[in-house]
């Protein structure tokens, strides 16, 4: 188990993860165009919760077809694996979201802040006002930077939790090189 061998599956998890949360995305912003309803909420809610556990789930599936493939990936080599996974996935998501904001839906920020603004917009003084036009500026480093350490930071832990079982630990290995007994000769 190389270094590039590992990078290379969590790669290619990565990529699938990614390409989840992305479908996600774009599922979610296409329903919000069609309006709002409790029933394009509800079904919103529930498509956010299959998103959810299909991540998880997948991120369980890689890590342990990593450690099947790998005979001497012990606990830490998986977590480091489901560490790269993460740091895959949260490149590609948030790279998705930043071609979204700047390419494929350049007004989707605006058409934010405008629907806030009539919202809120007569509780702003002008202080507030100018302050929203420049926030809208640097809107799109903002998501993208935001979106790669928040799902950095949930594979990470969903890493550490996952990886305690993967591989499956014995507990009557010994891990101190005994063999077996209390230490007592007899």
């Amino acid at each position: 188990m190389t270094r590039g061998e590992i990078w290379n599956s969590a790669a290619v998890a990565g990529l699938v993860l990614g390409a989840v949360s992305s479908a996600y995305m774009f599922i979610t912003q296409y329903l919000s165009g069609l309006g709002t309803s409790i029933w394009i909420s509800g079904f919103s809610l529930v498509l956010w919760g299959v998103k959810l556990l299909l991540c998880v789930w997948l991120m369980m599936h890689f890590m342990k077809s990593f450690a099947a493939r790998y005979e001497n990936a012990d606990n830490a080599a998986v977590f480091r694996f489901g560490m790269i996974t993460a740091l895959c996935s949260a490149l590609i998501f948030s790279a998705v979201t930043l071609a979204n904001v700047l390419i494929i839906n350049p007004d989707l920020i605006h058409e934010q802040i405008d629907a806030a603004l009539k919202i809120y917009g007569s509780s702003l003084d002008s202080n507030s006002l100018n302050a929203l036009d420049e926030v809208e500026s640097i809107m799109p480093q903002v998501m993208f930077f935001s979106n790669l350490v928040y799902c950095y930071l949930f594979g990470t832990v969903l890493s550490a939790v996952l990886s305690r079982n993967i591989p499956p630990r014995n507990p009557f290995d010994i891990a101190d090189g005994r063999d077996g007994d209390s230490g007592n000769a007899e």
